[in-house]
């Protein structure tokens, strides 16, 4: 049985929130780089905290557009050994690359946090904002992946991905 057609369902609250999220990051650097560009080329000046505060949500729209991302199920795939193998097989390696990924996102997560502790006492260069609002991104990114990792490991498939290739309905 066919499921029904991911576009057709609605995204959960969370999901749009993050993606509203993405919008207004890749805004504001948008603009803050836009800005900078003109007043470089048109006022031979610039503003330097518009630097920060792209890199800054440059950041963060990594952590959570990968977050995102891994949620849909969209990101890149390798499928080169399992494409090949039976499905006892590919049963096996779907759960030790998950394993794999928890453990990775676990050291991320505890690595992530004594950055954040650092960067509680570390402060931006020019805006003076706590470095550990950026390391936070990676704790988050963390977090969110490890959620999505359970859930996938729950459901016994990757969305849109291993559900055909694990012969499950």
């Amino acid at each position: 049985m066919k499921t029904a057609n991911p576009s057709a369902t609605p995204k959960p609250l969370l999901q749009r929130a993050a993606e509203a999220v993405m919008v207004a990051a890749l805004a504001g650097m948008v603009i803050a780089v836009f800005v900078n560009v003109v007043l470089r080329y048109g006022f031979h000046t610039s503003l330097v905290s518009y630097e920060e505060i792209s890199r800054l949500l440059f950041v963060w729209l990594v952590a959570i557009g990968a977050i995102v991302a891994a949620f849909e199920g969209s990101h890149l795939g390798f499928d080169l050994v399992t494409a090949r193998v039976g499905p006892a097989t590919r049963r096996y390696l779907f759960w030790l690359t998950q394993l794999l990924v928890v453990l990775c996102m676990v050291l991320l997560l505890w690595g992530s946090w004594a950055q954040v502790l650092a960067g509680l006492a570390s402060f931006s260069t020019v805006l003076g904002y706590p470095l550990a609002l950026g390391a936070a991104a990676t704790l988050v990114l963390a977090v969110g992946l490890l959620v999505v990792a359970v859930r996938d490991m729950r459901r016994g498939a990757v969305p849109g991905r291993d559900a055909d290739a694990l012969d499950i309905e």
